[in-house]
């Protein structure tokens, strides 16, 4: 008998960082805000230098924070927190049907947690019917690992959905 995950222990763990290409032009900032300050003498030029990329650094850093986790029965998206009770079944999307689905196919009603850098993704229909949020889109470098991850949580304890219903803030009640 295999021993069953320790809720606490996430199934599935991803961070969407920001790609090198972006600290690079995070890097050509900072060297313009030198340049900018130049003018004024070396003591700015390096305050320029300093000050432009700390703030590129904490912009393309917090950008690329967003989380997705599998965590205690629950889908950790960003900020949303989602019982996998209240989801559908995960469809993968590869490169071109993930683009239809954040152009052309969106629901402006969907939850979408989405990086332009991340080609593929992951839509799951939300089946709480008292959500009135269609699907939830999450761009993923791992959707099969996120699909497996949701299916396993879904199947850890298939008869909670009759025990509990989200009330809308992501909290089960029984």
């Amino acid at each position: 008998m295999q021993p069953s995950v320790p809720s606490s222990t996430p199934r599935f763990d991803e961070r969407l960082t920001a790609p090198r290409s972006w600290w690079v032009i995070t890097a050509l900032l900072s060297l313009s805000g030198g340049l900018v300050m130049f003018p004024l003498g070396t003591v700015p030029t390096l305050g320029g230098l300093i000050v432009a990329a700390a703030l590129a650094a904490v912009v393309v850093s917090s950008y690329g924070s967003a989380r997705i986790r599998v965590v205690a029965g629950s889908l950790v998206a960003g900020d949303a927190r989602i019982p996998v009770t209240a989801l559908g079944a995960p469809e993968v999307l590869d490169a071109e049907e993930a683009r239809a689905w954040r152009t052309f196919k969106a629901d402006p009603r969907a939850f979408m947690l989405l990086r332009s850098y991340v080609p593929r993704a992951v839509r799951i229909e939300v089946t709480d019917p008292a959500d009135p949020t269609p699907y939830v889109y999450l761009s993923s470098r791992d959707p099969e690992g996120l699909a497996a991850a949701l299916e396993a949580a879904r199947a850890e304890d298939p008869d909670e959905g009759a025990k509990a219903q989200d009330t809308g803030t992501g909290t089960p009640v029984s």
